[in-house]
């Protein structure tokens, strides 16, 4: 730790690494603008913002290898808790092309090295290609009896369960459902902004499917694969040591990750603005 004990100096050495090669990472004014509007609070009630949260995204965006396999899997499931999953084979072919391309990434590269010499992960990898399946992409309940869920369905997805919007911490999952007029962007609560006064991390308030989400946190601008390898790190440190301290400094972004297992899957994993 260093002098400011509030930080997890290993922690943040390797996610900033992950950050400075991302070379798929997005900036504003490039690849997107967005249009904050009003600031709000998580008890509020009144929608702050009359326009969508993004002004645009740039389409050479989506034109990205990553990218365009990580949009590929977002149809694939029922946002609804306790209504069962049917997996098909092409779903489970696009799963693995995800992995495929992110696992040929400088990004995983470097994370895969840094779980290694943890001892937390696989050294081969095809064994880490299929480790990174089951903690991301296998199924299993979170209600009821069958399997209606998973890691990556929650966090990038969104799960919905009684009128309660749960999970959902992606920037391009969010900018395509507001695209497509399910998501309204009701303004966001201001926390901190990294060194380049841009928002690299916002915390907001939106409905989605008419039910509400009265605090979410996503990172903005940031690759699938920067995501699937901090929050990997993340839980997989948690898991091994549930005392570590994940509050981390990212470039300036002062952010505590937050990790739940359910059971010993992949409950949930999202970022935390903090002052």
């Amino acid at each position: 730790m260093s002098a400011h004990t509030d930080i997890n100096t290993d922690l943040s050495d390797i996610f900033t690494k992950l950050w400075n090669i991302d070379s798929n990472c997005c900036f504003p004014g490039s690849d997107y603008e967005l249009d904050l509007q009003g600031k709000t609070r998580s008890r509020e009630r009144t929608d702050k913002a009359e326009r969508p949260l993004f002004a645009w995204v740039a389409p050479s965006v989506f034109e990205k290898q990553t990218y365009r396999r990580f949009v590929a899997l977002l149809d694939n499931y029922s946002s609804e808790n306790g209504v069962p999953e049917t997996v098909t084979s092409e779903e489970i072919d696009e799963n693995y092309a995800f992995l495929d391309a992110i696992l040929d990434t400088a990004v995983l590269a470097e994370a895969h090295k840094w779980l290694v010499e943890q001892d937390l992960v696989p050294a081969d990898k095809k064994e880490f290609r299929e480790f990174l399946y089951d903690l991301w992409f296998r199924m299993y309940s979170r209600r009821g009896r069958k399997p209606d869920s998973s890691g990556f369905e929650h966090v990038f997805v969104g799960e919905t369960r009684d009128k309660e919007i749960t999970g959902f911490h992606n920037w391009i999952q969010f900018y395509l459902q507001e695209k497509l007029g399910n998501v309204d962007y009701q303004g966001y609560i201001p926390v901190t902004r990294s060194r380049d006064n841009q928002p690299h991390l916002l915390t907001i308030q939106f409905t989605w499917k008419g039910d509400l989400k009265p605090v979410g946190s996503t990172f903005i601008g940031t690759s699938p694969e920067f995501e699937i390898a901090v929050y990997t790190i993340n839980f997989l440190v948690e898991m091994a040591k549930p005392e570590t301290n994940n509050k981390v400094d990212i470039e300036g972004m002062k952010v505590e990750l937050i990790s739940h297992h359910h059971y010993r899957r992949l409950g949930t994993t999202f970022p935390k603005a903090i002052r």
